[in-house]
């Protein structure tokens, strides 16, 4: 897959966030976006990902040469963010059904093996407003990682997450990102490590 930025700016009344981005990812890749607070990162993400729109410009998606409609790429990405929601009076076994009867696993993951693997086996029958605010970023990571989808986008992954829960995110990266096209928002190395290139937006 190949998802194409051209000339793409966005801007908030007369307020750029940033302007005139032009760039290309392929998969499979490793991307870094850094940029300080306000540079546009997570807005960028979220162009990306087909969830929000940008003026000027455009974001083009082609796979196997053909192009792709944006309305039909949410089934070929899996995105995770701090601000995300997620369905939490489910408990994590209910989210996790719920969730892999719209996407795939990945060859090898089970659905009913993800929270052992996510380290939340114990709380697994828990609502998920129960959890803690690094819990709950566990089971955002796991529902994106473990989607069997080309393209994954990860806006500060690990906020949250105590060292065991950066070493899990770590482990996961390593581990399940071959292949893939994986772009990672952040200025936090732990999150970035793995990333081979590297794009830095500045403040317009």
């Amino acid at each position: 897959m190949k998802i194409s930025l051209e000339h793409v700016g966005k801007r908030f009344r007369r307020h750029w966030i940033f302007r005139d981005i032009s760039h290309s990812f392929m998969t499979p890749g490793s991307y870094a976006l850094l940029g300080p607070n306000g540079s546009g990162k997570s807005t960028l993400m979220r162009i990306i990902a087909g969830m929000q729109t940008c003026r000027p410009g455009k974001v083009q998606y082609t796979l196997d040469g053909s192009d792709m409609p944006a309305d039909k790429i949410y089934t070929y990405i899996s995105y995770c963010a701090p601000g995300m929601d997620i369905i939490e009076e489910l408990t994590l076994r209910e989210l996790l059904a719920f969730h892999f009867s719209f996407k795939r696993p990945l060859a090898g993951i089970t659905v009913a093996g993800i929270p052992e693997l996510a380290g939340l086996a114990r709380a697994a029958d828990m609502p998920v407003s129960d959890y803690s605010s690094g819990m709950k970023q566990r089971v955002k990571l796991a529902l994106a990682v473990f989607s069997d989808t080309p393209v994954l986008l990860l806006d500060e992954p690990c906020t949250n997450l105590d060292e065991a829960g950066v070493a899990l995110y770590r482990s996961w990266m390593e581990r399940h990102t071959g292949g893939r096209m994986v772009i990672v928002a952040s200025n936090d190395i732990r999150e970035y490590f793995f990333c081979r290139e590297q794009i830095t937006l500045t403040v317009a």
